[in-house]
């Protein structure tokens, strides 16, 4: 009992950081959306600042880290993945595969079918259609395995985003494949070397938290959310407890390669 109140406990101080994020990203600040992103948390167990949840087109959506992380968490008992031939059509670019979730080693399985081809998928990406196609078979399966009436992230299609306004107004959107390069945002950029500046932090050390936090092999493959999320991350961070934050840092170091 005492752990499950403790289980609790995490969960609802996760739900407080997680609306408290919300807002000050300026997405889903709607009351229906900040309830929705509450339930989500209690239920599920999602964090906004990690990436594991993105607000977009109006609605909630999940990223295939979160969900492999939640089946981490609830102790899957395996994936398992085929490619189906039949629907493929490897000339054209077109891939289906099917997933199947075991929950439990004696259970028959959750069956989810992911499919992409260049017409449902970002030009980015062009090329890597298979992997693309595997990994949506994956999130819906899981997602049905979970009980997760959310979309996910990369389910969607190129053209489910809108497009960044003219108008001088923001989008907090990110491209299908999550690609959402941090050099289009400058101001976002600078933000971070003004911390970097003001509390004396090694930069290199902070590009490879950065990485990690986002899930990307660097903040430039991170998309909006993401940066800005891992931004204000720092910014709390440094100003509660910079040695705190000085220790993070440090586990992220390398050391040289010894040249011979």
């Amino acid at each position: 009992m005492k752990g499950q109140n403790g289980a609790v406990g995490r969960l609802k101080n996760l739900a407080r950081q997680n609306i408290r994020l919300a807002k000050r990203l300026d997405a889903g600040r709607s009351p229906s959306a900040l309830n929705r992103l509450r339930d989500l948390t209690l239920h599920f167990g999602f964090s906004l600042a990690a990436g594991e949840i993105l607000h977009m087109n109006g609605g909630w959506y999940v990223t295939h880290a979160a969900l492999l992380r939640l089946a981490a968490r609830k102790r899957c008992a395996g994936i398992r993945v085929e490619h189906v031939d039949q629907s493929s059509d490897p000339l054209a670019g077109r891939w289906v595969f099917k997933a199947t979730v075991f929950k439990r080693p004696s259970s028959i399985g959750f069956v989810g079918y992911g499919d992409a081809d260049p017409s449902n998928t970002s030009p980015v990406v062009r090329g890597a259609e298979m992997r693309v196609a595997e990994t949506r078979a994956v999130n819906r399966a899981l997602r049905k395995a979970y009980g997760i009436g959310l979309c996910s992230v990369e389910e969607l299609g190129s053209n489910s985003f809108p497009q960044e306004p003219t108008n001088g107004t923001r989008s907090h959107a990110v491209p299908s494949n999550g690609n959402g390069s941090a050099n289009c945002q400058p101001r976002l950029r600078d933000k971070l070397c003004l911390l970097i500046r003001k509390y004396d932090l090694d930069p290199n050390l902070v590009k490879r938290y950065a990485a990690d936090f986002c899930g990307t092999e660097s903040l430039r493959d991170a998309g909006r959310d993401l940066v800005e999320a891992f931004v204000l991350t720092v910014a709390e961070e440094a100003a509660k407890d910079r040695a705190a934050l000085l220790c993070k840092l440090n586990s992220y170091s390398q050391p040289e390669e010894v040249r011979s």
